[in-house]
């Protein structure tokens, strides 16, 4: 249930966490106490994973790894108007791909529904807990400011017989919705409004995805969520810093309630990336809004869209660990995670053929109506992938941007007279390139030296230029999707305050008629190459057989360790 064995070798930033967590464990072992870490990731089942779930889970996981203890998977789903199992379903396969297990532990917060309001009875029995008459806007009003004291509901008196009474009522659905609720009686005065009497129950007739209509009041987070890290025996509750002020409300239910176990809240900062949204909320506003074509769209900062984009969840990890953990905010270059993955995908991925924009080739001296099959190395940077067989016949694809009529001085590639090495397979020369009636050359016509079988030549002599191409007879015509930054700004909706301002139109351009070597056909969804020269580009779902579709997972230019050398 651990970080798995891929990721060992990663030498992993600073992690305050862990630096406590081990003080804890000597501490006990010094006492003579045992003590088992249990840490949980308990997302709200109310949309898909992002990244900043991804940092959560690694730590989670890797923690309890770290210290021969558990990680449990736990759902906060105490809002049934936005929660769905597909969300529930969503969220398991994905801390899966990421290579987590908790095993037998799976929970919801929804399991515990009996015991939360029973405890909800204890409070208003001893007299911390009453029912309020005030609806949402009242509520607010009367909590008062940052810099102004609230003031007391004029239900705070009431008796605890009547607000047992009041609340069993609630319980069996004698009120509206936004009647009553029940709240904590804590201090008014508080300088943390978290404190200022915080609802511990409404009223809520929405169907629950697990407990259907069996409840029509419903436990607030707050209330719900630390709670059942007692219940489950939880020793470090680990969550991001804008729970730290709700840390003494976890704190004061904890001390106010015969719970099981005693978990403490530790708090880190969430993770913030350049041209990137990590808000649930925002993330659902682009896929209500029709922005994306889904949560799993590959331009989302999600897991699923990071998955269908073809990075590695290795990648990820490797990210996550790389980031550290502290109690500094800061914002990660986007560029950083490109360039985890470029570097992972560099040695694991096989390199293909692929020719996005192609411009049609004719070898007027290759036997017209032949053809042969040339070896291909899969990975330069590790042998043991071994090699392949590419077709090449007489007419082939090259990339367009790979010829001009006029190049200039530092252009090595392909133009008239020029001789440029095709890769894996002869140095050819450009004879002609035919035009159409516009002036736009659609084809070229060229000699090549049967001599130079594999890309080198017997007399020794040398090209400048190397150029990748496809067999225009065998080759796979396809439809790829190139993704840049769903934003055009560092900081989404910092200057107009509306992030959709922001939006980049040129997120997703689409090539049509893209040629591609033919043993594409056989990849597996989901699984990353490299086109030579390209990117590393992997298979859409939106695939068929006849018209297969890849998605770039990154670009081959490394932009952020060109910075970091810089620096």
């Amino acid at each position: 249930m651990g970080t798995p064995e891929t990721d060992t070798e990663i030498e992993a930033a600073g992690n305050f966490i862990r630096d406590i967590i081990a003080d804890d464990v000597a501490r006990a072992r010094d006492e003579g106490r045992a003590v088992e870490v249990v840490t949980r990731f308990p997302p709200e089942p109310n949309g898909y994973l992002h990244l900043g779930h991804a940092k959560s889970i690694c730590l989670n996981f890797g923690l309890a790894a770290d210290f021969s203890g558990r990680c449990h998977l736990r759902f906060d789903d105490t809002n049934p108007a936005k929660e769905e199992m597909e969300f529930v379903d969503a969220i398991q396969e994905d801390v899966r791909w990421l290579g987590f297990d908790w095993g037998d532990h799976l929970y919801f917060a929804s399991d515990n529904f009996q015991q939360l309001y029973d405890w909800a009875e204890h409070l208003i029995e001893n007299g911390t807990a009453y029912v309020d008459d005030l609806s949402a806007d009242e509520i607010r009003e009367y909590r008062g400011t940052l810099t102004e004291p609230g003031k007391p509901s004029p239900h705070r008196d009431r008796d605890p017989q009547e607000n047992l009474a009041l609340f069993r009522r609630m319980r069996t659905g004698e009120f509206d919705d936004g009647a009553k609720v029940l709240r904590a009686k804590i201090d008014m005065a508080s300088g943390n409004i978290n404190m200022r009497d915080p609802v511990l129950y409404r009223i809520l007739r929405a169907e629950h995805p697990r407990t259907g209509n069996a409840w029509c009041i419903y436990p607030t987070y707050d209330f719900a969520h630390g709670q059942s890290d007692a219940i489950e025996g939880i020793s470090h509750s680990i969550c991001t810093l804008e729970f730290e002020d709700h840390r003494p409300l976890y704190d004061w239910f904890i001390d106010n309630l015969p719970v099981p176990a005693t978990p403490h809240q530790y708090e880190f900062a969430r993770l913030n990336l350049t041209n990137t949204v990590l808000s649930k909320r925002r993330l659902t506003q682009l896929v209500d809004g029709g922005h994306v074509s889904g949560w799993n769209d590959p331009r989302m900062a999600t897991i699923s869209g990071f998955r269908r984009r073809g990075i590695p969840a290795a990648a990820i990890r490797d990210f996550c660990n790389r980031i550290g953990v502290t109690k500094a905010a800061s914002t990660v270059e986007a560029a950083f995670l490109d360039s985890c993955t470029r570097e992972l995908l560099n040695t694991s991925a096989e390199r293909r053929l692929g020719v996005l924009d192609p411009l049609k080739v004719v070898i007027e001296n290759y036997p017209d109506g032949d053809g042969e099959q040339l070896t291909a190395i899969n990975n330069p940077n590790d042998e043991a992938q071994g090699t392949r067989t590419v077709p090449f016949s007489r007419e082939i694809y090259i990339e367009r941007s790979d010829f001009m009529e006029e190049p200039p001085k530092k252009f090595f590639r392909l133009g008239p007279g020029r001789e440029v090495r095709l890769r894996f397979a002869y140095f050819i020369t450009c004879t002609d390139a035919i035009k159409d009636a516009d002036g736009n050359i659609t084809e070229l016509r060229c000699t090549y030296d049967p001599e130079t079988r594999g890309g080198n030549a017997p007399d020794g002599r040398k090209v400048k230029g190397t150029i990748h191409w496809v067999s225009a007879a065998h080759a796979l015509t396809a439809e790829v999707r190139l993704y840049e930054p769903l934003f055009t700004a560092t900081e989404p909706g910092s200057i107009s305050g509306d992030f959709l301002d922001d939006l980049n139109p040129e997120s997703l351009t689409v090539l049509t008629g893209c040629k591609l070597e033919p043993g594409l056909a056989d990849l597996a969804l989901g699984e990353t190459v490299q086109f030579e020269r390209q990117g590393y580009f992997c298979l859409d779902a939106d695939s068929t057989p006849d018209a297969p579709v890849f998605n770039r997972t990154v670009g081959l230019r490394d932009s952020w360790a060109k910075e970091q050398m810089k620096g």
